[in-house]
């Protein structure tokens, strides 16, 4: 068998590298799941960036249809909003480590980016009383080191089924691209903050929520949390 030619062959290792990088299904940096079990109608409802000061808001909504979500903090934001950080844990949501500064991980040292996680998993539990279980990397870019630490600190890697792009397009689009991508066992993302602004306009996020939610209760989905998704009870 002929060898690939030069320049295919950096192309290939590129997109190799690529899909390692951000690939939802990719485990090459860590474990990481990015869907459930598809033997059962529900789905996980997941938020990234939080807590800001959109957050209740979004709060209010769930406990109207009494749906669970997990929250993906970031620790400088629950140092910042500590009051809403623990308003999520108090109503029986799961609350997921984000990173602590919300940095591209790509590139970074191995100490740097378990200096990260273990910040965010401190300040995390040391406001709200909850150690996480699971990790989504900002941006959904991991690389070399972040397997250790999270090892180090038991925490699964999470991506998505599909993501709602909640910052850059209108509610309506957000609704119908979310409202498709539903399936057994998915993990839908959006966003309850902006990478670490304050007061971020999280309008679109909100908007999205209170229709997609009964939407897809009226399909008969039932919304569980990641941990719950992943290993129902018995």
């Amino acid at each position: 068998m002929n060898a690939l030619p030069p320049l295919a062959a950096v192309g290939a290792a590129s997109s190799l590298m690529a899909w390692a990088v951000r690939g939802r299904s990719a485990s090459v940096f860590g474990r990481s799941v990015w869907r459930g079990p598809r033997d059962r109608r529900a789905l996980a409802l997941t938020f990234d960036d939080g807590p800001g000061e959109g957050t209740p808001e979004i709060l209010e909504i769930l406990a109207e249809y009494e749906v669970s979500a997990t929250f993906f903090q970031c620790g400088a934001n629950v140092d910042r909003l500590p009051e809403i950080a623990c308003e999520v844990a108090a109503r029986g949501h799961e609350i997921g480590n984000h990173s602590y500064s919300h940095p591209y991980l790509f590139l970074r040292s191995p100490g740097g980016i378990e200096n990260e996680l273990r910040r965010a998993q401190e300040t995390i539990e040391w406001h709200t009383g909850i150690r996480p279980a699971f990790f989504r990397a900002p941006y959904g870019a991991r690389w070399f080191g972040l397997g250790r630490a999270q090892r180090k600190m038991q925490l699964t890697g999470v991506m998505w089924s599909a993501i709602g792009y909640d910052w850059s397009r209108r509610a309506d689009e957000v609704v119908a691209h979310m409202a498709a991508s539903a399936s057994n066992g998915a993990i839908l993302c959006l966003h309850d903050g902006r990478e670490l602004r304050e007061k971020p306009d999280v309008r679109t996020t909100v908007e999205t929520v209170r229709r997609l939610v009964p939407t897809l209760l009226d399909r008969g989905y039932k919304f569980e949390t990641i941990g719950r998704l992943l290993c129902p009870k018995t």
